[in-house]
């Protein structure tokens, strides 16, 4: 079964949840475009999250979710206000969400973990998750160390529910691909940063277009929540200090500083532009419903070119 008609969506294409980014205005156009749209908590507070609910249900009677960033001073606050609002699927991120799970079930709603380890995804299964997604590291934001085409046909091995595939995903074909492993659905997050819709800086959107497959960076390392980000002077001087094992709290918190001026500011020299690495295959910044479009036609037609391989094969 794929994950749109578990979540009551057109298609089977999750929003990747980006912190400061993935707002309720911006969730509600993915829902409206036939995806799941996802707020990102991220940092925020109680109630700046509630704003963005009620924001984004003021702009789409589709089904949206929000994303719990596990490394939250304000994770409890934020599950309670998702039992209040009756929010219809959880993803969460960072740390595992096992101490909440049940909470969140017994309140109705559909759980989605994003795990980048096979050991982590059957540990959390035990506890009655919907479905897993699972996250390869060519992702931008957070990432784990393996890549998605090793990670998703291991995953559907081991589990029990539905596996949804991230991580440098942007092209239907790759979405082919991920349904011919076995995922459920696909996430994508770097392909909707370059849409019309998304609320980031223009600078950011120009640099997506005009990257390469070799320009972005895992940063960050040593502090075990490494992040692929836009090569730059800030990420080469982050690789620097940690190379000196100079990363200090005062770093970490510049850090975040830097994540606001790449976003909304624009500054590619002293930003921090998360990115993942099929960047480099984004020629053009569109509309979310064209995008969506795009990648189910391609999909698609990517069926014919898949069959006639396989009889190929048969003759060989």
């Amino acid at each position: 079964m794929l994950i749109n008609e578990i979540l009551g969506i057109k298609y089977p294409i999750i929003q990747g949840a980006m912190t400061l980014i993935t707002d309720g205005k911006f969730a509600a156009s993915v829902s409206n475009a036939g995806g799941l749209g996802i707020i990102a908590a991220g940092f925020w507070d109680k109630n700046k999250v509630k704003e963005e609910i009620h924001i984004a249900r003021s702009i789409t009677d589709k089904p949206f979710g929000v994303n719990v960033y596990m490394m939250s001073p304000y994770v409890e606050d934020i599950i309670e206000l998702i039992i209040e609002e009756k929010i219809p699927v959880v993803t969460t991120g960072a740390q595992s969400p096992e101490k909440y799970i049940r909470r969140l079930k017994e309140a109705g709603c559909k759980v989605f973990p994003v795990v980048s380890s096979v050991t982590l995804a059957k540990r959390i299964e035990r506890y009655g998750i919907d479905g897993i997604i699972a996250e390869g590291m060519e992702s931008g934001g957070h990432v784990g160390e393996a890549t998605t085409m090793s990670l998703i046909p291991q995953m559907v091995k081991a589990l029990n529910v539905p596996v949804v595939a991230a991580g440098g995903i942007a092209t239907g074909r790759q979405m082919a691909a991920c349904l011919l492993m076995g995922a459920s659905g696909i996430q994508i997050g770097t392909a909707l940063l370059a849409s019309q819709e998304c609320p980031v800086h223009p600078n950011y959107k120009d640099a997506i277009i005009k990257a390469r497959d070799n320009d972005t960076v895992v940063i960050l390392k040593s502090t075990g929540a490494p992040v692929r980000v836009l090569k730059n002077r800030l990420a080469r001087q982050y690789i620097e200090l940690e190379r000196n094992n100079l990363v200090t709290e005062e770093v970490l918190k510049d850090e975040k500083d830097a994540l606001r001026r790449g976003i909304f500011l624009g500054d590619l020299d002293m930003g921090t532009l998360p990115l993942g690495q099929i960047a480099g295959i984004i020629d053009e910044i569109k509309p979310v419903k064209q995008i969506f479009d795009d990648i189910i036609c391609e999909a698609i037609e990517s069926k014919n070119s898949i069959n006639d391989n396989i009889n190929k094969l048969k003759e060989i």
